[in-house]
């Protein structure tokens, strides 16, 4: 083993860039968060850009240029965003590095993030929702993750999306009221109107109206809508079909107990999600072993030392995850 090898590992998303630095021993070195990493969401120099300033951050008092820097290994969502390295190739290049550069899902390193063992699963419902199976430590199932246009079934854009159209059937007379249409509506920054026109609220055509000028997208901000509402059977309801859901990806790639990484707000919160979740599943929700992890920032860090050649383990998984949590 080369006790000089150092690596880095990224946890590059659409919304944020997260870069560890690490060493042969697993221990992290340094830390950084910059800004969108993804290139089919931010476009490819946004991306770049929030990359580079990870980057330099993590490398930020550790001794470490990126000339030091043997490995880089992006974890990301999409495959055209893994497979075409030009974006990101260039700038590493100008900033001196001379390594290798590899790619892997954000999925991998979100179970990587929880468990080194070769044989397990990992589910994230964040604003979208996935499901792998992995076996023999790569991906060798995926269930959903197919985008909020035809899938995403149980994610945060999921909820918010059914909230939205629960409101808006509850305001045209052909939903059950619920206590979401106020919640929303203040969400909106929108006052009530009961005026009608050609005998419709002018309220909903205020709500349908602010709605459509949203990118379909952040309808998923509204999913907290569903879970800050304890009593509304309508929003309760949302909930348990988005847990139900999940448990039925989950289940298209199940085929023994294992470990279970889940990953993203939505499964991880008590409640109605999570028991409907369970209750779908059934006597096999017992046999599964169940890690939450908040990002894949230690995943992303195996990952790199994997590509460099350091098979992960659980010893330096939990080395990892402890020294990176007093650089955070």
């Amino acid at each position: 083993m080369d006790h000089d090898l150092t690596v880095i590992g990224l946890d590059a998303g659409g919304t944020s860039t997260r870069a560890v630095l690490v060493d042969s021993g697993a221990h992290c070195l340094g830390y950084g968060i910059g800004g969108r990493g993804n290139p089919t969401s931010a476009g490819p120099e946004r991306a770049a850009d929030g990359v580079m300033d990870a980057i330099e951050k993590s490398l930020r008092g550790s001794g470490k240029s990126l000339p030091d820097v043997a490995v880089i290994t992006a974890s990301m969502a999409g495959k055209r965003a893994r497979n075409d390295e030009t974006w990101l190739t260039d700038r590493l290049e100008q900033a001196g590095f001379r390594g290798r550069l590899t790619f892997e899902s954000d999925l991998l390193a979100a179970y990587y993030s929880g468990s080194a063992e070769p044989f397990g699963y990992a589910l994230v419902s964040g604003t979208g929702a996935c499901v792998i199976r992995v076996a023999d430590g790569d991906i060798d199932g995926t269930g959903d993750g197919l985008g909020w246009l035809l899938g995403d079934r149980g994610s945060g854009f999921w909820i918010g999306q059914r909230v939205a159209r629960a409101v808006v059937e509850d305001l045209d007379g052909t939903g059950p009221a619920t206590s979401l249409t106020p919640a929303l509506i203040e969400a909106l920054g929108l006052q009530p109107d009961d005026t009608r026109t050609e005998g419709r609220s002018q309220t909903l055509a205020l709500v349908v109206s602010a709605l459509y000028d949203r990118a379909p997208i952040e309808l998923a901000s509204f999913a907290i809508l569903a879970f800050s509402d304890d009593d509304d059977p309508v929003a309760t309801g949302i909930l348990r079909a988005a847990g139900e859901h999940l448990a039925d990806t989950l289940s298209a790639v199940y085929t023994t107990p294992a470990t279970v990484v889940v990953g993203g707000s939505v499964l991880a919160r008590p409640g109605p999600v999570r028991e409907a979740f369970d209750a779908r599943l059934g006597d096999r929700a017992a046999a599964l072993d169940v890690r939450l992890v908040s990002d894949g920032a230690v995943g992303a860090g195996l990952l790199a030392l994997r590509a460099a050649g350091v098979a992960p383990t659980t010893a330096a998984l939990q080395t990892l995850a402890t020294t990176l949590a007093a650089h955070r």
